[in-house]
């Protein structure tokens, strides 16, 4: 038997970069399936890869190694690991260093940084090249290499209790609960400034009946403290517990990704958080100033894919001024006109578009609105259940009906894809169905919208503005009970004889009529 191959990936040092990295890191595991993947990156970002499937083993670029001699140590450790590929993400000199030390053979990388000598494989970086947006910045790296890189979104593995917890967390906080960051770790050019975030939460308390949480890491306790003197105090003192959570300082990197998964909106600077947010699927209104939307905002949904393994809405704010993007930590004028010419109304005004205000009923399709046929494939082997017709009733209670169903069948080969649309078009035209989402991938393909992943929901509420935590899971597999609980949506379980509930306290049901007392 051959031996297992190792590749080393060298990560980005930002939080926002490792996100748009992230699908450059997935298509090296994509093309070399056989080969473990090791990443090697800053201990602020390695969280974000805990639970990534791609990622194999993870080594923290330590403070220890930036010295000549934890240089030496580190090519050491990583000669050890007999890995045969670098994959340098990272521009710097450095990285290339390290793997040309640790005796790697094959060194893939942008030319840039007077590195070209330590790369087997390096990759020219053009005008055009500079232009793209961050997440296909990478991606076209490996493309130009000779490695299919598809364009994806950037998504970080959050695990449902992840999810769940968050929900719970905020689950006392007044609707819409609407996330707040207010920092940049970059420099004060992309912050906007505290006065403004002071008065649009007081906005979103009084006018929006709903609360806001406060993120940031501990550098952005002092912009959290100046935020809380400046808020209203009689909102504060009557209402503090349900309007105002101030989780800055208080969150790790993956409690604060599970945070923004919480929360129906996050409005923020051009940030780690930023990031985090569409990549958690959570709406995001982003403020820029100093820097391009056009190179590091939200990412475009993949315009070539009929069916994306999630969305989210976003929104961009900016000023265009002729010093934008000056690319500074500070404004070399002095006067920051491209953040305070930013107002209030501006950002509140964008709100609503962006937070859900309609409601659904999602219905897993197999064993809870048709007999489960183990891979159905034709139409004569589907038998719809009784009260199918019926829950068209629901829709005079508000709730639009929503198919939401894994069709791995159709990734193995077994299912014809045309049939599952057909059979889908008939939801919709017969029994009043809204729309029907469905994910075609393997487990192994590790996407987003594969239950209990709530990708297929995230799009839903993408696509039709649907308040997710007013919404309702009808399933018969334990997986759809997790993907509504991972949301904040009601879970009801459907029985059958094939599948038993082991998640308690979640109301059961052994018939569709029996929906209309419960709803």
């Amino acid at each position: 038997m051959a031996e297992k191959t190792g590749i080393l990936v060298r990560g980005v040092n930002w939080i926002g970069d490792a996100v748009m990295a992230a699908p450059a890191l997935w298509a090296v595991k994509e093309s070399y399936p056989d080969s473990e993947i090791t990443l090697l990156v800053n201990p602020t970002v390695a969280p974000l890869f805990e639970k990534d499937p791609h990622v194999g083993a993870l080594i923290e670029y330590e403070n220890a190694y930036r010295t000549i001699a934890g240089k030496l140590r580190l090519a050491h450790r990583l000669k050890g690991e007999k890995f045969t590929t670098a994959i340098l993400l990272q521009n710097a000199f450095d990285a290339a260093l390290i793997a040309w030390l640790a005796g790697i053979g094959q060194r893939v990388g942008y030319r840039r940084d007077a590195r070209g000598l330590l790369l087997t494989k390096g990759v020219a970086v053009t005008k055009e090249t500079l232009r793209l947006h961050h997440t296909r910045y990478y991606l076209n790296m490996l493309n130009a290499a000779g490695i299919n890189a598809p364009y994806r979104l950037p998504w970080i593995y959050l695990t449902s209790a992840e999810r769940r917890l968050s929900v719970e967390a905020l689950s006392h906080l007044r609707r819409p609960v609407i996330g707040i960051n207010p920092g940049a770790a970059f420099g004060s050019a992309k912050r906007w400034p505290a006065e403004r975030f002071a008065e649009l939460i007081s906005r979103i308390i009084k006018e929006k009946g709903g609360s806001a949480v406060l993120f940031g890491s501990p550098k952005d306790m002092e912009i959290a403290a100046a935020i809380y003197g400046l808020i209203a105090p009689d909102i504060m003192m009557s209402e503090a517990d349900v309007t105002f959570l101030d989780l800055t300082g208080k969150t790790g990197v993956r409690e604060l990704c599970a945070g923004i998964a919480g929360c129906d909106l996050l409005i923020t600077n051009d940030s780690g958080p930023m990031h985090i947010s569409y990549a958690v699927g959570t709406p995001v209104l982003a403020i820029f100033g100093s820097t391009s939307p056009e190179l590091t905002g939200p990412p475009a949904i993949p315009p070539d894919s009929e069916f994306p393994e999630f969305s989210y809405r976003h929104r961009v704010i900016r000023k265009k001024m002729d010093c934008s993007p000056c690319f500074k930590r500070t404004c070399p004028h002095g006067h920051l006109k491209c953040m305070k010419d930013i107002t209030t109304a501006e950002v509140f005004d964008k709100i609503d578009a962006l937070t859900g205000h309609s409601k659904a009923v999602f219905f897993d399709r197999d064993g809870t609105l048709c007999e489960d046929a183990d891979y159905l494939n034709n139409f004569s082997d589907f038998r719809p259940y009784d009260g199918l017709g019926g829950l068209m009733a629901l829709k005079d209670k508000g709730y639009m009906l929503i198919g939401i169903s894994n069709q791995s069948g159709i990734g193995r080969g077994i299912i014809d894809e045309g049939f599952v649309k057909e059979l889908h078009r008939l939801f919709i035209d017969k029994y009043g169905f809204d729309d029907f989402y469905y994910c075609r991938h393997i487990p192994g393909d590790n996407c987003a919208c594969r239950k209990p992943s709530p990708g297929m929901l995230l799009r839903a509420r993408a696509d039709y503005g649907i308040d997710l935590k007013s919404s309702i899971f009808v399933g018969d597999k334990n997986v759809d009970m997790e993907t509504a609980l991972a949301v904040g949506a009601r879970p009801i379980f459907f029985m059958t004889k094939k599948h038993t509930l082991s998640i308690p306290g979640i109301r059961q049901i052994s018939a569709l009529d029996e929906l209309h007392e419960l709803i």
